[in-house]
């Protein structure tokens, strides 16, 4: 994860001002040195330290903004433990019998090393962030046990490029965490992954693998893992970088959901939108939306380009959407009988499709 000092040409927003002001003797962070194991572990390497300057900046961004507002409004000590390596995939922190049991779907593309020497040869290939189980063994499993409030997860970015077992894998990776814990079904709260542009184009200019499709599998975990959450971040993405800047937002919009959901905290809005019921008239598509309390719009706009609908020919064109009181309308000229429509999904977009201040996800009627 992003640290508040940001890496080299990739600044977080307002880091370096947020640091200066970090000081805070209620907020400890520990943060687990990052590494991989064939084995589980017993213990890890990391000191408490408390929130100032020298510890804020070396630590999470998205987790420091989180313990930031948490503290700031429930005025109670927050501890922060930031478990985490850029870039792993999903199957990295679960236990091996997770992906092998009968009981779950198979993860056909997660391969789970049999002896150390075969984890030793993919460390070399895929390093430890990206081999089953590793970070589960070697940052997680000293863990279990220890008295925690929950989970903030914030990770998907490495799976996008298979991303049709997401949302079967994170539900099954938070039940496994849960059964180990022993203390219930404890919140699970995560950021969905930011747009950006992934670059892998064909010749005809389309994007051979579309991580709309990673973002739609994040937005089905949400009503299959329960006591769940997820913050989306279709505004706060960065097209040419795949660590956005705006990580106040990730982190903030996970401690709005906490706040919520887990403090019963009433007077704001935390869950962004789900789409509703759609209809079709003739050549327009009507849209509805549950968790809507203020209507949806377009960033102050009357009108959005952002969406797409297709015929029987299952070819999506541009469309123009505009609002009808709490429902969004689409048409495309092009597009005479409708049958599908889609919003932002593709790997990049600027999402401007909103409810209060909260981005609703990219979404598609359609299931091709």
């Amino acid at each position: 994860e992003m640290p508040m000092k940001g890496f080299s040409g990739q600044a977080v927003e307002n880091g370096n001002n947020d640091i200066l002001h970090s000081t805070n003797s209620n907020i400890r962070l520990f943060t687990v040195k990052r590494g991989g194991s064939f084995m589980p572990k017993e213990d890890v390497i990391g000191t408490w330290r408390e929130a100032n300057p020298e510890s804020v900046r070396e630590f999470s961004a998205t987790a420091y903004y989180f313990g930031r507002l948490l503290n700031d409004i429930l005025h109670v000590p927050v501890g922060l433990i930031s478990s985490s390596f850029g870039g792993s995939a999903c199957e990295a922190w679960m236990n091996p019998k997770w992906i092998k049991d009968e009981w779950v779907k198979a993860f056909p593309k997660s391969k789970v090393p049999q002896t150390e020497e075969e984890y030793n040869k993919m460390k070399k290939a895929y390093h430890d962030n990206r081999i089953s189980s590793a970070l589960y063994n070697a940052q997680l499993h000293p863990f279990i046990g220890i008295g925690i409030k929950g989970v903030i997860w914030y990770q998907g970015e490495d799976n996008y490029n298979r991303a049709s077992s997401y949302a079967d894998m994170l539900a099954t990776m938070v039940k496994g965490w849960r059964d180990e814990w022993g203390i219930g079904e404890f919140p699970f709260y995560y950021a969905q992954i930011a747009p950006y542009e992934y670059g892998i184009i064909t010749k005809t200019g389309e994007d051979t693998i579309n991580s709309a499709y990673l973002r739609e599998q994040q937005y089905i975990a949400e009503t299959t893992i329960p006591n769940s959450g997820m913050a989306v971040l279709m505004d706060a993405g960065l097209r040419d970088g795949i660590h956005p800047r705006l990580k106040n937002l990730a982190g903030e919009r996970l401690a709005r959901l906490a706040l919520v959901k887990t403090y019963g905290l009433n007077g704001i809005a935390a869950e962004s939108p789900r789409i509703g019921e759609i209809k079709i008239q003739n050549d327009t598509i009507e849209i509805g939306f549950d968790r809507d309390k203020m209507w949806v719009h377009f960033c102050g706009k009357p009108t959005s380009d952002n969406f797409e609908v297709a015929g029987k020919d299952k070819v999506f064109y541009p469309a123009k959407a505009w609002l009808k009181r709490s429902k969004v309308m689409v048409k495309s000229d092009q597009v005479k009988e409708p049958v599908a429509v889609r919003y932002g999904f593709k790997n990049w977009v600027k999402g401007d499709l909103f409810c209060e201040d909260l981005p609703v996800s990219s979404f598609r009627s359609d299931n091709w």
